[in-house]
């Protein structure tokens, strides 16, 4: 049984309409993906600019996660009602304020309330391009399709690294984060314009069963509170929750604040070369995703144990070589790690296909939202961490870094993942059993 949103029954896939909608939806996404991380190549400007220590900086960091973390449901029950167009439309002029904000922010207080507008507007986008690969693509193309999706997006990290750094270098700050605020009123425009929130032959957001041709609607029930609890008591939901908390925070910690103060204070590298460790770390990822993407379909029933906690294995090796490296680490043991944090974005995406397989329609937005909420909650623990490690030691300012405080900060992030893989594999044995592939565990006498 598949279902399909932009096909009624009888018709063939997608239409040129669909990959224009969904077109404009992932270059949203990509501004997002910037947005997001535009203080990646700017954390040092930034520290000098606000005086701030790294416990502050990290703060920039940590509200702009909490407040996308905490969006998430909101977000759900906001799409379930509107739909996709006016929540992206809303989400790409908050970020536009944010950015206006931060161009302009005399204070690290301004600074703080600008990254919140910043991650509310961020929240927003990419639950509502998924929500628009549900209702205007078939079924079987969503791993595909949200893999794909991921893999543009991270095009934005590229424009976060070197164009939007080089502006800063040749410009001011505030030309730089104001012509970021100019990009989002724009984007906003045009996603009003292009985007719709289904198919012009239906009046809902709907899936249709391409062999039967029954229709359903695409919604859930998070506003009473029913569907989270529906959503959460299922195992799988909590595997796609776990999966999505372990795998990507590290590199979200490395690429959107502390992986260039590491590469040029605490490794003493230069500051093209910190750019291309970073931007191998994205193009990486996006060579990852479709191999990933394909495995995920092709072994359903392995994901976790064959490629997601791998992953969080390749990351915490290749961290603890780096770290317990007599002295500064080689490049090529640096651009092994970009790498390796680089599995963590596309085993990320895994998630999204528990939840997807393991929730009914009804449930999409509600199981999307709480998949989504795990890997920022994760990633605004190891920022917050690593920046207060850091101010514990007395190298909390970038005259005052160095590679060993960088070392013991990093550290920070073990637990996390000790936390994470045992939760993966906990609720992995338990939804195995739930639908019926595993026998009930025997109690103990």
């Amino acid at each position: 049984m598949t279902f399909a949103a932009s096909a009624p029954p009888g018709r063939g896939g997608p239409d040129l309409r669909a990959w224009l909608v969904w077109g404009t939806g992932v270059a949203a996404y990509v501004l997002s993906i910037t947005n997001r991380t535009s203080l990646s190549a700017v954390g040092v400007d930034a520290a000098e600019r606000f005086q701030a220590d790294a416990a502050t900086l990290s703060m920039f960091a940590v509200v702009q996660l909490a407040v996308y973390g905490g969006m998430q449901l909101p977000i759900g029950v906001l799409l379930d009602r509107y739909g996709s167009r006016p929540i992206m439309t809303i989400g790409m002029v908050l970020m536009a304020v944010g950015q206006l904000t931060m161009a302009l922010s005399p204070s690290v207080g301004v600074a703080i309330v600008a990254r919140m507008l910043l991650g509310a507007g961020d929240a927003a986008i990419f639950p509502a391009v998924l929500r628009l690969v549900a209702t205007w693509f078939p079924a079987q193309r969503g791993p595909v399709m949200v893999q794909l999706t991921g893999i543009i997006g991270q095009a934005g990290q590229l424009v976060a690294i070197i164009p939007l750094s080089a502006l800063l270098h040749a410009t001011t700050w505030s030309i730089t984060f104001g012509s970021i605020a100019g990009l989002g009123v724009l984007f906003a425009i045009l996603v009003f314009l292009v985007i719709r929130n289904h198919p012009p032959e239906v009046d809902r957001d709907v899936s249709v069963d391409t062999d039967t041709g029954a229709i359903r609607v695409v919604t859930s029930s998070v506003d009473t509170g029913v569907g989270i609890r529906a959503a959460w008591a299922h195992p799988g939901t909590r595997l796609a929750f776990w999966s999505h908390f372990t795998t990507p925070f590290a590199g979200t910690a490395f690429i959107l604040l502390w992986g260039i103060p590491f590469l040029t204070a605490g490794e003493g590298r230069t500051q093209a070369e910190a750019t291309l460790i970073t931007t191998l770390y994205v193009f990486a990822g996006m060579a990852l995703g479709p191999i990933v993407g394909d495995l995920s379909r092709r072994i359903p029933n392995l994901r976790s144990r064959a490629l997601v906690l791998p992953a969080v294995g390749v990351q915490l090796a290749a961290w603890t070589a780096v770290l317990l490296w007599p002295g500064p680490a080689p490049l090529w043991l640096l651009v092994t790690l970009a790498v390796a944090l680089s599995t963590g974005g596309p085993a990320s995406m895994i998630a999204f296909d528990h939840a997807r397989t393991h929730n009914p329609s009804h449930r999409l937005s509600t199981a999307t939202g709480l998949t989504n909420s795990g890997g920022f909650l994760a990633a605004l623990i190891a920022v917050f961490a690593i920046g207060l490690a850091l101010d514990l030691q007395g190298a909390g300012t970038p005259s005052t870094y160095t590679l060993d405080a960088f070392r013991i900060a990093f550290l920070t992030q073990v637990p996390l993942w000790l936390i994470g893989g045992t939760f993966i594999a906990v609720e992995r044995k338990r939804t195995r059993i739930h639908i019926g592939m595993d026998a009930p565990r025997r109690p103990r006498r």
